[in-house]
């Protein structure tokens, strides 16, 4: 079951800081999945490597997350001795036919910028009450990274909308 809005950040308040690092694995999931899409649905270079890189760094912080919750959460880290050594037999992935289309395109960059100044919000938030210096260090590095991705997505946007949005360049 799923704990956060449709298309949107976690819900709920998390009273244990390590439930704060799951609400941000969770925000990176739904990150990736948001960026996969996205790639899947489009045909656009210019687009695609910037999400494929995007993503790449959302995947990062995904990593750096997980490893902390393991650090400080050690029944997470014992379930996680116990996969560690488990095989996935990997086959092919189903196929997919993918929809090209520029307004499509230019409204998931927007929905996308919204994620990222959202991840911003959650991630300052959580600085705020958290204990740890390591965590602390780990949630600011990650906000810039999310506050770069924003604006690069931001100079996509403004390249590729007829619309104008103000003066921005």
């Amino acid at each position: 079951m799923s704990y956060t809005y449709p298309n949107g950040q976690p819900q709920g308040y998390p009273y244990y800081f390590t439930n704060k690092i799951r609400e941000s694995l969770i925000g990176e999931i739904i990150a990736i999945n948001g960026y996969a899409e996205h790639i899947a649905n489009s045909n656009m270079r210019e687009f695609n490597d910037v999400w494929q890189s995007i993503m790449g760094d959302e995947k990062k912080h995904y990593g750096m997350f997980l490893t902390l919750l393991r650090k400080y959460d050690p029944a997470q880290y014992q379930a996680y001795l116990e996969h560690v050594k488990v095989t996935v037999n990997v086959t092919q992935l189903q196929p997919f036919k993918p929809s090209y289309d520029i307004q499509l395109i230019l409204n998931n960059v927007r929905e996308d910028i919204k994620g990222e100044f959202e991840a911003v919000i959650l991630y300052e938030q959580v600085l705020i009450e958290m204990p740890y210096q390591d965590i602390k260090d780990v949630f600011n590095s990650i906000i810039a990274e999310e506050k770069g991705h924003a604006e690069h997505l931001t100079k996509l946007l403004i390249a590729f909308d007829e619309d104008k949005y103000d003066d921005l360049t």
